[in-house]
């Protein structure tokens, strides 16, 4: 029995590592095409050490591609609607998990239900009310579009149910409100899931493309998918400073998943054991 146990703990382990090598080749390969020439990057067999580093590829990136613009972009839009969402999908998970009201469940499901609309669906009409607003080739549009997160508000509602209702009812007794029990009670519990609403925000805002396509035309506005978009024409693309600067473009989200690791482990493993 114990024989096999070691063999099962091997099989496991080995296909973690292979499963890790897998998923940290096209990173790997990225960084290594960053430090080479456009013409060896993609050399086969691939060269992974190059003869010559060229860090020259970073300065000229930054340069060109107005690259500290676009990062400012990209951060203030990323920190404004991981904010937002994280009220929102926060509140709105609060009223359908532990405020009792007429056909909550239902309500829930037709809210959820707006998950199966794909984007192209609702794309031209979105646009017509954004530009009708006057907020067209503004930040505002993709922050008004974007501050809603029906997923957001399924993850934290699923964790939410997992908090016993009595430390709920013990709060009401003691005389504090919904927003009271919601900000005071629940909400400090959830920090799990909240990270984990905060990982995934943030890097889907970090690397969204089509929003900021359709609403953003001045490039002073622009976000890093725009700004590296950019950088290939009809007939040529630099590649390697484009690595370059998709190597710099992931610093901010490894540094937030470094930083709220704990947490997010913590949550995916708990959100929805309990629904």
């Amino acid at each position: 029995m114990e024989k096999k146990s070691v063999i099962g703990r091997i099989l496991t382990y080995t296909a973690v590592v292979l499963s890790s090598i897998i998923m940290a080749f096209p990173f790997l390969w990225m960084l290594s095409a960053s430090f080479k020439d456009d013409l060896d990057v993609f050399v086969f067999p691939i060269q992974w050490i190059p003869e010559t580093f060229k860090f020259e590829n970073y300065s000229y990136i930054w340069n060109k591609a107005h690259y500290p613009i676009l990062f400012g972009n990209t951060l203030f839009l990323a920190v404004t609607i991981t904010i937002l969402q994280i009220i929102t999908c926060s509140m709105a998970a609060y009223a359908f998990s532990k405020i009792i009201f007429p056909e909550r469940n239902k309500l829930f499901l037709a809210y959820l239900a707006t998950l199966m609309i794909p984007m192209q669906a609702i794309m031209i009409p979105q646009f017509m009310i954004i530009r009708s607003m006057g907020l067209a080739n503004t930040r505002m549009a993709l922050i008004l579009t974007q501050a809603f997160n029906p997923m957001g508000v399924f993850l934290l509602r699923q964790y939410y149910q997992g908090i016993p209702n009595e430390l709920s009812e013990a709060a009401r007794i003691d005389g504090l409100t919904e927003f009271g029990i919601y900000s005071r009670v629940v909400l400090p519990l959830a920090k799990p899931a909240v990270a984990s609403l905060t990982i995934f925000t943030s890097v889907a805002v970090w690397n969204d493309f089509l929003p900021p396509l359709i609403y953003i035309n001045s490039p002073s506005k622009y976000t890093i998918q725009l700004g590296l978009r950019n950088l290939i024409s009809e007939f040529s693309a630099e590649y390697a400073p484009i690595m370059a600067a998709s190597v710099i473009s992931l610093i901010p989200i490894l540094i937030l998943f470094l930083t709220c690791q704990k947490f997010f482990v913590e949550g995916a493993a708990t959100t929805g054991l309990k629904g």
